[in-house]
């Protein structure tokens, strides 16, 4: 779900979300009533279940991320959780692999929908997020 890409004397690894993965992983999620709850209000799983023996970094992410992105959402919606996750991971610059290209009024609901300031770069089916510091 998380991948790094590097070449050999350029800057650190971007970390890569692969957003097909998410949506597959919460097809085949069993849901409990609190997952549902979650799913619909995903700020109390943003900020109630972290838990504190995961580590850091894309894979607290992506586990996080099973826990609050449901396919009974936009995708908008739920790149915006996903971008709030990462946020909260201290991740300020990564790639979201998506499905197909976003339209102009797609990214303008996900900045929305994230309110923070942020560069929203794409190139293809590929979604750069680069987070304003500070």
């Amino acid at each position: 779900m998380a991948e790094e890409n590097s070449t050999a004397g350029e800057k650190p690894a971007t970390v890569c979300l692969n957003y097909m993965d998410f949506l597959a992983a919460s097809c085949k999620k069993r849901w409990s009533f609190r997952d549902a709850i979650y799913g619909v209000m995903p700020i109390f799983g943003m900020v109630t279940k972290t838990p504190a023996e995961t580590p850091r970094g894309p894979e607290q992410l992506k586990a996080l991320a099973l826990q609050i992105l449901s396919t009974q959402v936009s995708d908008e919606i739920n790149i915006a959780r996903l971008i709030t996750l990462a946020e909260q991971q201290n991740m300020h610059h990564f790639d979201i692999l998506l499905p197909y290209p976003l339209s102009d009024t797609q990214l303008q609901t996900i900045r929305e929908e994230y309110t923070h300031p942020l560069t929203l770069t794409q190139f293809d089916d590929r979604l750069t997020i680069e987070l304003a510091r500070g």
